[in-house]
């Protein structure tokens, strides 16, 4: 079973503080997450804007890591297994600016599933493109300002 929300969020926040630091000073918080889904939110404030008043692309760059990683280690353990995880590539569509707080998503629970299965079987990294879609509801509904393609990849630890 993954974790819940509110202990997603603690454990993000200790990942953050002590191993990433710039992923605690942009406060990401996870406000949903299930086995094919999470959603991330991090809030528009002075240490996440830029000169013109909208989310800093490199504070985009985060909301995106923390939604297209924490899936997959959460879901590693979940399965009591340890994984290395990282980011061999990354594409990014700026489609607008984001001027409020920013709601990341990513729905690729079954591939990361799939990739974890498949590295823990053969035991050598896989890679694979997550997709994650950057958000504004509070100004643009549901209307995509920033999409997201990173390649993950996996390799079970022995």
């Amino acid at each position: 079973m993954l974790p819940s929300v509110r202990k997603a969020n603690l454990m993000l926040s200790l990942f953050g503080m002590f191993k990433v630091p710039l992923i605690w000073y942009c406060r990401p918080q996870i406000l949903e997450m299930d086995e094919q889904k999470v959603i991330v939110k991090i809030p528009l404030k002075r240490r996440t804007k830029n000169h013109l008043n909208s989310m800093y692309f490199g504070t985009l760059a985060v909301g995106a890591d923390v939604a297209g990683g924490f899936l997959a280690i959460a879901k590693a353990e979940q399965h009591g297994k340890k994984v290395s995880l990282a980011f061999k590539a990354v594409e990014g569509q700026f489609l607008k600016r984001p001027e409020a707080d920013v709601i990341f998503s990513c729905t690729d629970g079954k591939l990361i599933d799939q990739m974890l299965e498949q590295t823990m079987q053969s035991g050598e990294r896989v890679n694979q493109a997550v997709t994650i879609n950057a958000t504004c509801p509070s100004i643009s509904g549901d209307e995509v300002v920033a999409k997201f393609s990173l390649t993950l990849s996996l390799k079970a630890i022995q």
